[in-house]
């Protein structure tokens, strides 16, 4: 209470309280959550332009545009589908009560589409998309929640050439981007799921090994076969796969070192992989690693991801799914890539990569006097194709 004696020293001010909190979550409001942020100025012309160079190169090779929506139900990304964990799910609730989730990757959805809308197609379907994907994970690392991604997918091939395609693809349209210095790194999960096979693993313990070996947690893989008394040939073939990476002369070594019919069939589709990628003349931009093991469950064959310098992540990620339309009722083979375009953005940047083709804006200055001349002008100007901007001069422009 304020009765104005001494030993109260402030009066309550319920007004002045409430001013003081508005201020705080004013100024919290202008924010963005952690993980997401804008993107303006000339950082988001450069994006524009980068994806335009992006499309246009995958375009070029036949590919259609195709969206598909932010959100999805949750099945579409469920454990069996073998996409992202449930708990890096950004998930909600709609009206009749059904689990929906915000894509945290397209090739789910885009099986899903095929699946629906192509159901009788017998002759190879070709897609493209870009959009954002959202994954609510805690570990960021410096990495963003919310993600523009640029992709590819072939629906309906099951050959070397369609894998070479993607490939070959991806390195066109890095390239016309205005990235130079990059590399394709290429794997097959088949020389590793032969392997495990022939030491007698079940699938969950496949996928935990799967995981050790792509964390390069040599220490844990090993403890996990040594539980569960992997032969030692076995268990050191494993425990070799993640040293099996380099030029196209690593192929060789890792066929040398297994006797099971279906990691040598691995290895070949490489080596064909790899003459194909020679006739497209794009060669010098892969190399090869047979550890590369993704922590996406529905690839079954072919991967392959894309590093440069200036960023900790790969920019790209592919490979083959050819049981995932299956899990939507269409059985048909598919292979896809999508370019994380963030983070190729980042790269060019700290890359020192000059980004030409940005718009750039004609400036025109009216008084009162001469305001209609100037409307005239900046109406020609943008029915020739240029960008103007029309402001106010003099006294005017100050008090803007």
């Amino acid at each position: 209470m304020c009765d104005g004696r001494r030993k109260v020293k402030i009066c309550a001010d319920p007004s002045r309280k409430r001013s003081r909190m508005e201020s705080i979550m004013s100024r919290k409001l202008v924010h963005t959550p952690e993980g997401v942020r804008d993107i303006y100025g000339d950082e988001k012309a450069k994006k524009t332009v980068v994806e335009r160079l992006l499309h246009e190169k995958i375009h070029s090779c036949g590919y259609r545009d195709i969206q598909t929506p932010t959100f999805e139900f949750f099945d579409v990304f469920s454990k069996e589908v073998g996409t992202t964990p449930s708990k890096e799910l950004y998930k909600f609730f709609d009206k009749e009560g059904n689990t929906l989730v915000l894509r945290p990757d397209f090739t789910p959805s885009i099986a899903r589409c095929a699946a629906k809308y192509f159901m009788d197609e017998d002759v190879p379907i070709r897609f493209c998309y870009q959009g954002n994907t959202f994954t609510n994970t805690s570990n960021l690392q410096g990495k963003l929640k919310e993600v523009t991604q640029m992709g590819a997918e072939l629906i309906g091939d099951d050959s070397v050439q369609a894998d070479a395609e993607m490939i070959a693809m991806t390195i066109e349209a890095l390239y016309h981007a205005g990235l130079s210095d990059f590399q394709i790194s290429i794997g097959n999960l088949e020389y590793f799921k032969g392997i495990c096979a022939e030491a007698g693993l079940d699938e969950e313990t496949e996928l935990e090994l799967r995981e050790y070996i792509s964390g390069k947690n040599y220490f844990g893989a090993e403890e996990l076969l040594d539980r569960i008394h992997v032969k030692k040939k076995n268990k050191e073939l494993l425990l070799k796969v993640g040293d099996l990476f380099g030029t196209v002369s690593i192929l060789e070594e890792a066929k040398k070192a297994v006797s099971n019919e279906r990691s040598r069939n691995a290895i070949d589709r490489l080596e064909k992989v790899y003459q194909v990628l020679c006739d497209y003349g794009v060669e010098k931009y892969v190399s090869f690693d047979l550890g590369m093991l993704s922590k996406y469950n529905y690839y079954t064959g072919i991967i392959f991801k894309g590093y440069t310098f200036g960023v900790g992540d790969a920019i790209v990620k592919g490979g083959r799914y050819n049981n995932l339309l299956g899990r939507f009722g269409k059985d048909a083979a598919a292979i896809g890539f999508v370019i994380v375009v963030d983070d190729l953005l980042a790269a060019m940047g700290r890359q020192g990569v000059v980004i030409s083709g940005i718009d750039s804006y004609v400036k025109l200055y009216y008084t009162e006097a001469d305001f209609r001349e100037k409307l005239q002008e900046a109406k020609h100007l943008r029915a020739s194709g240029k960008n103007v901007e029309l402001l106010p001069s003099g006294q005017s422009l100050r008090k803007r």
